[in-house]
């Protein structure tokens, strides 16, 4: 393994119940500017809400403006909300191209939207969904909005990944199931893989221009959009629901509620301590120790439990694979290679 990160936990003195407001008190983030991808539903919003309570202002992308404005008007009535749609290169292009071209500097960006759980789906370009989506996409608008997180003079990327990244590391033969069988599971753990690679990617390339950038497992947290598929009965049997249909919060096993599960992606967007320790992967408010790889049927049986392990294993942080991910998404992703 050749990853140049500090992958150990720094004592943030929070814990997995602690709220995204709650790790953000204290801090002050008047005149920056944040986007937060996704930041209209589940823990997207709650980043949003707390990001804004810090005094930033956020930009909030999303495939619906209607639909995002109605929801953040619970927070306030000065988010910006955009189109984008991060399966379509194209507005992807579009939403990057107005940003930069308004001159502003991004202080933050979180991309926290995402799918999960998709039969074998893909994209205009035919890249599968959960690949397309959860990684180039987000890879495209980091590329494209370099200026403006190079012009903040100290910007903070966080990529929101998962513990199934155990499930799948990349599969450079075939990642986008061309040939090999394909289980929903594995697309989404090695998209999620790819979410922590490319924080590592970032940071190596950003030294220069003041870019880090992190990746964080928010939690289980079943209230969320990220999962429409998931029924009752396959909840119960995950230990996520209860029989009389209530949501199971377990903070510390990693089952929370949508406050809770916003909490990490926020501390690792804001907090001073994590300045210098890009290219880490954090949960329950901390970085992360290093783990080893369980045996398949060990993870299976987390999965089918709802048990959600600590830890980040090798294949999610190796520079080395990292850069060739990098490589892998830029062919994929034309006219996307950073100044």
């Amino acid at each position: 393994m050749t990853t140049q990160f500090r992958q150990q936990p720094i004592g943030s003195g929070f814990t997995a119940a602690h709220s995204a407001l709650e790790v953000v008190a204290g801090i002050d983030l008047t005149g920056g500017t944040a986007v937060v991808t996704g930041g209209h539903s589940g823990v997207g919003l709650e980043t949003t809400r707390a990001l804004h309570a810090a005094g930033a202002h956020v930009v909030v992308p999303v495939r619906d403006p209607a639909k995002g404005r109605a929801r953040l008007e619970s927070i306030a009535d000065d988010i910006e909300v955009d189109r984008l749609d991060l399966a379509d290169p194209s507005v992807v292009d579009d939403f990057a191209t107005r940003f930069v071209a308004s001159g502003r500097p991004l202080h933050i960006l979180v991309n926290s939207a995402g799918i999960m759980g998709l039969p074998l789906t893909r994209n205009v370009c035919g890249y599968e969904a959960h690949f397309a989506t959860n990684h180039l996409g987000h890879f495209q608008l980091v590329q494209q909005l370099w200026p403006a997180l190079a012009a903040a003079g100290g910007a903070r990327v966080v990529n929101v990944a998962a513990w199934a990244h155990r499930m799948s590391p990349i599969d450079f033969d075939d990642p986008m199931f061309e040939r090999r069988g394909y289980e929903w599971i594995l697309g989404y753990g090695q998209s999620k893989t790819a979410n922590i690679l490319h924080a590592v990617g970032v940071t190596a390339r950003g030294a220069d221009d003041g870019i880090e950038a992190f990746a964080v497992h928010p939690g289980a947290i079943p209230s969320t959009d990220l999962s429409p598929w998931a029924t009752p009965e396959i909840l119960r049997a995950m230990n996520l629901m209860d029989e009389e249909g209530n949501w199971v919060i377990d903070p510390e096993a990693g089952k929370k509620t949508p406050q809770q599960g916003a909490s990490t992606q926020t501390w690792m967007a804001t907090d001073p301590r994590l300045t210098g320790h890009g290219g880490v992967y954090g949960e329950n408010n901390e970085v992360s120790p290093l783990v080893a790889l369980p045996e398949p049927a060990h993870l299976q049986a987390l999965a089918v439990a709802g048990d959600t392990p600590v830890g980040v294993v090798p294949h999610a942080i190796d520079r080395s694979i990292a850069d060739r991910l990098w490589d892998l998404s830029e062919r994929l992703v034309i006219g996307t290679r950073i100044p």
